[in-house]
């Protein structure tokens, strides 16, 4: 049975400064699955996600010197690196020309695996919200973002105006961000 290594977030970052190897592998084993979520939230491609979270452990592991605890927590820091690194790659010439000539079994995988997934709303409390809202607004939105009809669409379902669709879905996001500011 292996033992968890457990260091305070101040004696981790000394421990990396000093490039303990061990503390490197608990801040992985800690903040990979984290890390990986963010880069495949903006690089779907999960070969990709891949390769630059590890790359984004070699930034870190590279650069740990000039993290600054006053500026923030090691987390905020390393998260911000992935970030940028994910955005950086899907900026690069490489990934738009990946994402033009990409075969049609991959688009068919993407797609299955995009509709597949879908983000919980009830762990935001979105969904929530939603149910409080009148029951035309509250159809719409329920029939265009969580079900994903477009309007035009949702009009032919529920029989109305396309125009009063866009009139009422407005209303419900308005209505929404002030109940959830």
């Amino acid at each position: 049975m292996e033992r968890k290594i457990k260091y305070t977030e101040e004696e981790l970052v000394s421990l990396l400064k000093n490039k303990d190897a061990i503390a490197y592998n608990v801040l992985y084993d800690n903040y990979s699955a984290s890390l990986y979520g963010i880069i495949s939230r903006i690089i779907p491609a999960e070969e990709i996600a891949q390769d630059i979270l590890q790359d984004v452990f070699v930034k870190i592991w590279k650069a740990i010197e000039h993290y600054d605890k006053s500026k923030g927590r090691l987390f905020t820091w390393m998260l911000n690196i992935a970030r940028n690194s994910a955005i950086d790659y899907s900026r690069s010439k490489q990934f738009k020309l990946e994402n033009k000539i990409q075969d049609i079994d991959n688009s068919v995988y993407e797609v299955n695996k995009q509709k597949s997934s879908s983000f919980n709303t009830d762990l935001i409390g979105v969904k929530e919200e939603v149910i409080k809202l009148k029951d035309d607004y509250r159809i719409l939105i329920d029939l265009i973002y969580f079900k994903g009809f477009t309007q035009e669409e949702a009009a032919k379902e529920l029989n109305i105006p396309l125009g009063t669709v866009k009139t009422r879905v407005r209303a419900a996001i308005i209505e929404l961000r002030k109940t959830l500011k």
